[in-house]
């Protein structure tokens, strides 16, 4: 079975959930001190926005091994992106959860929406079916553009 490319998508007005590997390096004032991952990501990110997605983006950055620790938000890729993109990117304050459905919902064709990291729940690491299919439920559509994390049996990228 061949899996369909971005390209062969019809991305218009979907809710289009991507995982990318925004896995990078951060300075001592949080500051992104290595772009490539997010430049590596940026033709499917711009192909997606340009072809009206309502495009939410999800990534893990560090090993936070399940919980929330501030210093590993995806705060710092967000402002990178924006700058990269030269429009808003919003980021959420989670990956799943009521809250995030609402932002989801509320996204425009040609959002951008970056999840808050995944592995701040155990159940992208362990592949955990539940935590996948939260993921999933807020999109029409997948694409995995995470090549640094697509050998990972992790929910994000199999579940």
């Amino acid at each position: 079975m061949a899996i369909p490319t971005i390209d062969q998508l019809d991305l218009a007005g979907k809710r289009v959930l991507m995982r990318v590997d925004f896995n990078v390096p951060l300075g001592p004032k949080r500051e992104v001190t290595d772009a490539t991952r997010i430049r590596a990501a940026l033709p499917s990110i711009r192909y997606a926005v340009e072809h009206d997605a309502k495009l939410i983006l999800a990534s893990h950055l560090g090993r936070p091994k399940g919980a929330i620790e501030p210093g590993l938000s995806l705060e710092p890729a967000v402002r990178t992106l924006e700058a990269m993109l030269g429009r808003p990117v919003a980021l959420a304050g989670d990956c799943v959860g009521p809250a995030v459905r609402q932002q989801v919902e509320a996204l425009s064709k040609g959002d951008v929406l970056l999840l808050e990291n995944l592995r701040f729940h155990t159940g992208e690491e362990a592949n955990d079916a539940g935590f996948g299919r939260e993921l999933a439920e807020s999109a029409d559509e997948y694409v995995n553009d995470a090549f640094g994390a697509a050998h990972r049996a992790h929910a994000s990228v199999v579940g």
